[in-house]
């Protein structure tokens, strides 16, 4: 008898990746509230090998609208300032000779409504996914009736990949809700 389970599981699976990363992709979207982690994409030049910023220095949010950067190496100052001009952050670092600070400056109404629409344009990219990893675990099901899978068998296994896809649409639903209120919270 032919199993179901291994293409249920493949689907939940690459949803929730689908999810994972559509988490990480708004923890990139600044909502006027300091978060380390818009930092994480920032490489510097460390002794001629590009490394994460969190690997030279201490990133820190001493308050809600401050992101201290105390690196490990005095010398380090400069190079993660500049590789913080250069980033796509849009915030200038204040650099005292010992920490770096970036303000968050407070976001215009303009501001946020893109960062509302950037919002969710990550979130139907993730839902696109979630409905791709449905569709693929469908054809395959659809595969295994032509080898010999009962089509009652089949026709349940399709609910249960549907069930998982409406879990994690509602997933996205409540993280992009969640978000847009992050943002537009002065």
């Amino acid at each position: 008898m032919l199993d179901v389970k291994p293409y249920l599981k493949d689907a939940e699976e690459s949803m929730e990746g689908a999810i994972l990363f559509l988490d990480e992709a708004l923890a990139h979207i600044r909502a006027g509230k300091a978060n380390p982690r818009i930092l994480d994409g920032i490489r510097v030049d460390y002794y001629g090998s590009m490394t994460a910023l969190n690997n030279v220095a201490t990133v820190t949010t001493p308050d809600a609208k401050t992101i201290a950067i105390q690196p490990w190496e005095k010398v380090m100052l400069p190079v993660i300032e500049k590789a913080i001009l250069n980033s796509d952050v849009g915030i200038t670092p204040a650099n005292n000779g010992e920490v770096i600070r970036l303000v968050m400056p407070p976001l215009t109404e303009e501001r946020r409504k893109q960062l509302v629409k950037q919002s969710r344009s990550e979130g139907e990219d993730c839902k696109i996914s979630i409905r791709n990893a449905r569709r693929d675990a469908i054809e395959k099901l659809k595969k295994l009736l032509k080898e010999g899978l009962p089509e009652d068998v089949q026709k349940d296994a399709e609910a249960g990949v549907q069930k998982i896809h409406d879990k994690y649409i509602k997933k996205v639903e409540d993280m992009l809700a969640e978000k847009e209120k992050e943002i537009m919270t002065v």
